[in-house]
């Protein structure tokens, strides 16, 4: 079934599954990362990264615990189709005395475990062969107000990622052309404060010209919401060259300054006032629970899957402290920018004019390229949301409604406000925390009972995660609440003393 729902894609060896997942997870998330760990201090930010990307790495191998579970649930229904084909024919041709026992017997064999699945038939039943989404899991899983819930979540996230894609370009646009103009060129990140009302150029203020950016980027980008875009191997590849670039550039250029000793961070040990955007960005920078199908399923061999995830959550944790740490030093906290890096794009930290431009526009470039992919993706989660059994849409649905609710939310909400960084935390600390913990738990647990009842108590998932006790499941559901709870009333709380 090439090109179908299930469609697995061209194989790659697990070393090239371990680089498609560090980029698919090192994103937009890592560039606000800086700011949080400065206005969190720097351990609290290093025990909360720890703990949260032991938590991802967690709820991940129960992601592929129940795309397993999936794979078998598929396969043991054709097997069933088939016998009942088989039936049929036999059927068509007498029916004998014979045949009445063998029915029979095989009737009281459908009340019973089926374990002969996994003894006689195919002993590897719950191999990981086919790509089965998120989405299609809560159907095969959840009852229709969990499917629901499901679609809620991951269609706000996606609002999110829409969000601060539509206000990232433009701010770093902004930065980047009004400090390159009048008496402050060359110092974004000098630690001169820019209000909004500050002049661009000429009469045209600083948040005059981030609008006109923003509807630059929507006018040139947004049409790509009306039509199916897909990445191509060629676009990704280009993308991650320049991320891997611009991120090993900003950590060689702090590590100079700061061996120079001409850092100028002190950050501090703690400030709990900063934990919630910082949890927020967190979450948000371990995202991939939602893409695992389509990156996990065409590796080659996944005996050791889980080592695999560990190994890169590992390298991600590493790469994420040395990121960040190497900021907190080198700048000030008061200088540190949202997008870090705009901090970059000062003569005095490097004078190589193309490295600066390179830098300041990084996230132009490649945010770019992701907007129309997530846009597509949040419009196909509309339809398949509300699609019914055998029903179409009429034309103007389908061309133009649900393209437009895609386009238009995200683009009124950058229009209202370009702060990165409580965009990036809330996105992450409500919607992100759902895809993140809350939904591979549900998977866990709902895959485990429906497993048993098809397979029977003795079969053993080969993709079961090292998490198995039901404590982990309780323990990250305990976890995934009581974050919505803290995150929800540290906002009212904050907004109560303004």
């Amino acid at each position: 079934m090439a090109g179908g729902i299930t469609d697995t894609g061209e194989l790659y060896s697990p070393y090239v599954g371990l680089v498609y997942m560090f980029n698919l997870i090192v994103g937009t998330g890592a560039l606000t990362m800086p700011k949080a760990f400065a206005t969190a201090g720097w351990l609290v930010s290093l025990l909360l990264l720890v703990f949260l990307g032991f938590m991802s790495y967690m709820t991940t191998t129960f992601v592929v615990e129940a795309m397993a579970a999936a794979n078998a649930q598929l396969r043991w229904k054709r097997m069933e189709k088939r016998k009942e084909d088989d039936e049929d024919e036999d059927s068509s041709s007498g029916v004998s005395d014979s045949d009445v026992l063998l029915q029979d017997g095989y009737e009281r064999a459908e009340t019973r475990p089926i374990l002969s699945v996994q003894r006689r038939g195919s002993p590897n039943i719950f191999e990981i062969t086919e790509r089965v989404e998120m989405g299609q899991m809560a159907s095969m899983f959840f009852n229709k107000v969990g499917v629901n819930l499901f679609y809620f979540c991951i269609i706000i996230y996606l609002y999110g990622d829409l969000a601060i894609y539509a206000a990232a370009v433009p701010v770093s646009l902004m930065q980047v052309t009004c400090s390159a103009t009048g008496n402050h060129s060359c110092s974004v990140g000098d630690g001169t404060k820019y209000n909004d009302t500050d002049k661009c150029w000429g009469p045209i203020r600083r948040i005059d010209a981030y609008r006109l950016y923003l509807a630059a980027f929507t006018l040139l980008l947004g049409p790509f919401t009306f039509f199916n875009v897909q990445k191509t191997k060629y676009l990704q590849i280009m993308t991650s060259l320049m991320r891997w670039i611009a991120f090993i550039l900003m950590i060689i250029l702090a590590l100079i300054r700061i061996s120079r000793g001409q850092g100028e961070g002190h950050p501090s040990v703690a400030q709990l006032s900063g934990i919630r955007n910082l949890f927020g960005v967190c979450v948000y920078s371990f995202m991939c629970q939602h893409s695992l199908p389509s990156l996990i399923t065409p590796i080659s061999r996944k005996k050791h899957v889980s080592q695999l995830v560990l190994l890169d959550y590992i390298l991600i944790l590493a790469f994420y402290s040395l990121l960040s740490f190497t900021a907190i030093y080198c700048f000030r906290n008061d200088t540190l920018m949202d997008m870090y890096t705009l901090n970059f794009t000062n003569c005095e930290i490097i004078n190589v004019a193309f490295i600066r431009y390179f830098l300041g526009l990084f996230p132009v470039f490649t945010i770019s390229t992701n907007f129309p992919i997530i846009a597509v993706t949040l419009r196909n989660n509309w339809k398949t949301l509300f699609h019914r059994e055998g029903g179409t849409y009429p034309w103007v649905v389908d061309r133009i409604v649900f393209p437009a609710i895609t386009l238009v939310p995200p683009v009124l909400v950058a229009f209202c406000t370009h702060d990165l960084e409580s965009l990036v935390g809330i996105t992450g600390a409500y919607a992100g925390n759902g895809i993140q913990y809350l939904i591979p738990a549900f998977l866990a647990y709902c895959s485990r009972k429906d497993t048993q009842l098809v397979f029977g108590s003795g079969t053993v998932n080969k993709h079961l995660s090292p998490f198995r006790h039901t404590f982990w499941i309780v323990f990250v559901l305990i976890w995934g609440f009581s974050c919505f709870v803290f995150v929800t009333a540290n906002i009212v709380l904050s907004e109560s003393k303004l």
